[in-house]
């Protein structure tokens, strides 16, 4: 009878039957989290390139437009238009836009406006849109946007605010044309 087992087992150890099962079972996970982070990233690189194309037109419509100074639902009305991706507008961007003295350099601030809908409405940090023939203006925009699988790849490492969202930020510097 232990003839047997022990021949049995041996002939059990040899058959290479379920190599390939194994080699699935190992490998499938590693690769379905590889490909879902792949198109997270890919559904951040759409919003990003859509977001810093509208903030750029916008930018340069307001360079031109002399005359003029739009303020900022204008402006974000604009940019929420030319975007098309960011769910809710009105409420998950926020625009600075800061008169920056070239001669006198002080760098516009480091930490980002951005609006977190899980939080109180703070107003906008700064907004000056009034500036004069030749003065520079730096312009930041923060959009807030769903990750497209919140929980899996890409989506449940990326940094999000309390309501689930993460930030997007472009930005823009111009000189206001002549008058």
């Amino acid at each position: 009878m232990m003839r047997f087992a022990h021949k049995a087992m041996r002939r059990f150890a040899r058959k290479e039957d379920g190599n390939a099962t194994i080699e699935f079972a190992v490998l499938f996970m590693p690769m379905f989290v590889t490909m879902l982070w792949a198109v997270e990233l890919g559904m951040i690189h759409i919003n990003y390139a859509m977001l810093e194309r509208a903030v750029d037109a916008t930018a340069r419509d307001l360079r031109l437009a002399t005359g003029t100074a739009p303020q900022h639902d204008d402006i974000r009305d604009v940019i929420c238009e030319r975007t098309g991706f960011v769910q809710d507008c009105a409420n998950n961007l926020r625009i600075e836009m800061i008169l920056i003295d070239p001669n006198n350099w002080s760098p516009p601030p480091a930490t980002v406006d951005c609006a977190d809908v899980s939080q109180p409405v703070e107003p906008v940090r700064e907004f000056v849109n009034n500036a004069q023939s030749n003065e520079l203006m730096f312009m930041r925009v923060c959009a807030k946007f769903d990750p497209f699988m919140p929980h899996i790849g890409m989506g449940g490492s990326i940094i999000k605010d309390g309501a689930g969202k993460y930030a997007l930020v472009s930005s823009s510097a111009f000189v206001q044309e002549p008058r």
